[in-house]
């Protein structure tokens, strides 16, 4: 079975930069790591080659530097990876890049299952998973607590919902998008990452797309645009009471109504 899991560079801490004409985060130079809700797709994968054999290839979309990633997932147990990378995807929504990764995936071939991770950290969308495949035709869940049963044309899968697990089968290829816990991640082996330190990854740009109308993609493709995006304020302001226990619940209470967080 020929497995793709979609995987993203997000950056390692929350203070980062912001373009204040795009309103797009400045990634380059930023320390970043894979997404790690990622991490259980790329398990899940692992998983299903173990029982059915195939392969497991890895797809990630941005800047240059996210390469990091791919030769992440190569250290894991991946076989292969490719990297979708042009100054024509910059800022794009989740419509534009989902349009952009399902035109990717065709570019490289058919798969009998992509698996996403839930959600990435750094947008918390979750919703680029649904629309790949959307775009490719094929069915998908999203929630996927647990994986009952692969065979080689189809999934029995365990689904989160509001108010019940539901159990479903859907007939390959389809799309799944894993929650967190689904398997716990294995850690990177320093043998593969050794073995793998020079593997291709080859760089997928806008011309190498089956559509390759910038129209369609980053900025240009995207229906929504961000008016304003910062990081969290940090506030580190703190006021010390001294006194009796009543003392103290008086400056309390006072305190509160002063700053209006309750009233007399």
């Amino acid at each position: 079975m020929d497995v793709l899991v979609c995987i993203k560079q997000v950056p390692e801490s929350n203070k980062v930069e912001v373009d204040p004409k795009t309103g797009a985060l400045i990634r380059d130079g930023v320390d970043s790591k894979m997404n790690p809700f990622d991490l259980y797709a790329l398990e899940t994968a692992f998983r299903i080659r173990e029982k059915l054999g195939g392969t497991v290839k890895v797809i990630s979309m941005g800047p240059p530097q996210a390469k990091e990633v791919i030769y992440e997932a190569f250290s894991m147990g991946a076989d292969a990876g490719a990297l979708v990378s042009d100054r024509a995807f910059g800022g794009a929504d989740v419509l534009a890049t989902s349009y952009t990764l399902s035109q990717a995936i065709r570019k490289v071939g058919h798969f009998d299952l992509i698996l996403c991770g839930k959600q990435t950290i750094d947008g918390d969308t979750a919703q680029v998973g649904s629309e790949i495949s959307e775009y490719l035709g094929i069915p998908s869940f999203a929630n996927v607590l647990g994986i009952d049963d692969v065979q080689k044309d189809n999934i029995t899968v365990k689904i989160d919902l509001p108010n019940a697990i539901e159990v479903s089968k859907v007939t390959l290829p389809c799309l799944l998008c894993v929650e967190k816990d689904i398997y716990q991640p294995r850690l990177p082996s320093y043998i593969k990452k050794q073995a793998t330190k020079d593997r291709e990854v080859p760089m997928i740009t806008l011309k190498d797309l089956p559509d390759s109308s910038p129209d369609r993609y980053g900025l240009h493709g995207s229906p929504t645009q961000v008016q304003r995006i910062f990081p969290p304020e940090v506030n580190n302001d703190r006021e010390i009471f001294h006194g009796t226990s009543e003392e103290l619940s008086k400056k309390l209470m006072n305190t509160l109504v002063e700053r209006k967080f309750v009233g007399r």
